[in-house]
């Protein structure tokens, strides 16, 4: 082992008056709630779906318990997937998962369009600089409340009764 290699950095290097700047904890901030939200919402939905598989597995199981027993057995393993799904509809944690991880990566492609003073960052004064970089994020935020809002109005009805 060659242990005279340096180890690249996880991260570019980040200027201090950047660090310092609104723009840049705007960005941060809004970059790591929409991963960690992301994450949670991915988490969430796995878990349902693959409690909901195991317990579809284990209807035809119950076939082998006494009669009264796999009546029981089976129609609560039935309403425990109808529950679950149920859960997922209200929650709509695959639609957000897909929606905030999304943002989290357009966030992260700004972030280093940013620092590589690229794309909308090209050849701009420091200053103009943090200020696209502001109203771009504001941009993607925005954006992703604006889509939230509608998913939560059309899950919604979808979840209205007829004639309610």
């Amino acid at each position: 082992m060659d242990n005279d290699k340096p180890i690249a950095p996880s991260e570019p290097p980040v200027p201090e008056l950047v660090k310092s700047h609104a723009a840049w904890f705007r960005l941060i901030d809004q970059l790591n709630w929409y991963d960690q939200k992301s994450q949670h919402c991915q988490c969430c939905y796995k878990g349902l779906k693959i409690a909901q598989v195991a317990f579809a597995a284990l209807i035809p199981a119950t076939s082998l318990l006494p009669l009264d027993c796999a009546k029981w057995a089976a129609s609560t393993f039935g309403v425990l997937i109808a529950v679950l799904e149920a859960i997922q509809q209200m929650n709509q944690y695959a639609t957000l998962w897909f929606n905030y991880r999304a943002t989290a990566e357009r966030l992260k492609h700004e972030k280093y369009l940013f620092l590589s003073g690229a794309g909308p960052y090209k050849g701009i004064a420091e200053s103009e600089r943090l200020l696209a970089l502001s109203e771009r994020v504001e941009e993607h935020v925005s954006t992703e409340h604006a889509k939230w809002i509608n998913e939560t109005r059309r899950a919604a009805i979808a979840q209205k009764p007829e004639g309610a």
